[in-house]
């Protein structure tokens, strides 16, 4: 596994720099559990912090962390094969294997092709998001605005929900500033859609030439999908807040795993935070920058439901399923609900004066790696920041994968005889 190492070790030099004082406005050492939150927040591009990125952290200080944003949302695996191209030393099969399964490839065949495509793609997009921004804040900031462009495009496309516009009235003021600003707000949501459906899904759509009947089935669930649950929550949202169209809208669409906000969170009612909530662990979708239990399991998860009242067969789209889709979906499914359980448990006892609700929406954002927050992170203790730090980890590698790295049984030889119990 000398992808992961090699890629891992980088992110943790990484976070040993960002305890420096040059790393930081007023020139002071960072303690270490801050430097370690705000890393794993980079690296697992959720967003959440507990020093306000605008006005805590200097400009090198700001480069590292949007350093670790852009490695995170690559993928680590893609950033250690990256490397190893451009060192110009072979790529093995096992480190085929290993980026094949890190992008959610069809196959290893030409995986290194497709690197090069992602990345060139993914620059792309964040040079043209950070252009789009340009005139608004360089307008507003001058100068700066060409550094702000460029670190809210990457942040945006990655996911990350990373800002750097600074204090107001809030500690999280995320672009609520521009949230009557249309340019800045289309910009930010197309990064984060493009970002969030994954790099084979932009690969198929381009190849197609936006010919839906083209597509493949994979590509047509994450596109249906993603309309359903933007729309939706947008609608409902709506009907909860009373929100304008374009800020539901823009709330639908950062919660699932981007972690920007044009809306001051902790004023939402208890219904508009269960929408969000229900959206943040839906997530993204497979190969994306984004986290969740993903788009697809959610799809699955549904069609089951279809399937049990029509009874037919599990599929769609003149499409049937493959056989096991719908175990590995109600897996994933269920170790997401243990692990936010878990935590938002841990979160009770560690912080017995916080409100129930804010606590689990913030266990939900930490592991669908959304970044969205009503305001309680600063503030939370050492021990439940660390519950959130292995929540992100969680998150953002896959809690299927980190179980099936320590518990390895081999296939039994013999086989118990089968009997039905009743289910529901």
């Amino acid at each position: 596994d000398r992808l992961r190492s090699r890629g891992l070790g980088d992110v943790y030099k990484r976070q040993l720099v960002l305890m420096l004082p040059i790393a930081t406005v007023q020139r002071v050492w960072t303690p270490f559990h801050e430097a370690l939150f705000t890393s794993t927040s980079a690296v697992c591009v959720t967003g959440l912090v507990v020093q306000d990125t605008g006005s805590y952290w200097s400009a090198f200080g700001q480069t590292v962390i949007l350093l670790l944003i852009q490695i995170g949302g690559l993928g680590v695996i893609t950033g250690a094969v990256t490397f190893l191209m451009l060192s110009g030393r072979n790529i093995t099969l096992k480190e085929r294997s290993a980026m094949q399964d890190a992008i959610s490839a069809p196959a290893v065949g030409g995986i290194v092709r497709l690197t090069r495509f992602i990345l060139k793609g993914t620059f792309l997009v964040e040079l043209l998001g950070a252009l789009a921004l340009l005139p608004i804040f360089c307008r507003d900031y001058g100068l700066r605005g060409v550094w702000m462009s460029v670190f809210h495009s990457v942040s945006a496309f990655c996911n990350a929900g990373f800002d750097i516009l600074g204090r107001t009235d809030s500690l999280y003021p995320s672009l609520t500033a521009y949230a009557a600003d249309p340019l800045v707000n289309i910009v930010i949501m197309l990064l984060i859609i493009v970002g969030g459906i994954g790099f084979m899904v932009i690969l198929d759509v381009g190849r197609c030439r936006g010919n839906f009947r083209k597509m493949t089935f994979h590509t047509k669930v994450v596109l249906t999908t993603t309309a359903v649950l933007l729309f939706g929550g947008a609608a409902l949202l709506q009907i909860t807040d009373h929100l304008d169209f374009m800020t539901a809208f823009f709330q639908s669409m950062t919660a699932r795993t981007a972690g920007f906000s044009t809306v001051d969170l902790s004023g939402l009612s208890s219904a508009g935070l269960l929408v969000i909530m229900v959206l943040m662990f839906v997530g993204a979708s497979p190969g994306s920058t984004g986290g969740g239990i993903k788009t697809t399991t959610f799809f699955v998860l549904m069609q089951q439901v279809r399937s049990i009242f029509s009874k037919r067969r599990l599929g769609a789209f003149h499409r049937r399923l493959p056989d096991g889709s719908l175990a590995k979906a109600a897996t994933i499914t269920l170790m997401g609900l243990i692990v936010v359980s878990c935590g938002t448990f841990a979160l009770c006892i560690l912080e017995p004066e916080t409100d129930f609700l804010r606590l689990l929406f913030e266990q939900v954002s930490a592991y669908s790696t959304a970044g969205l927050s009503t305001g309680i992170t600063a503030g939370l203790r050492a021990g439940s920041k660390a519950v959130l730090i292995f929540t992100m980890f969680i998150g953002r590698v896959g809690a299927v994968t980190l179980l099936s790295l320590w518990v390895e049984r081999p296939e039994p030889s013999a086989h118990y005889t089968e009997e039905a119990i009743t289910i529901g």
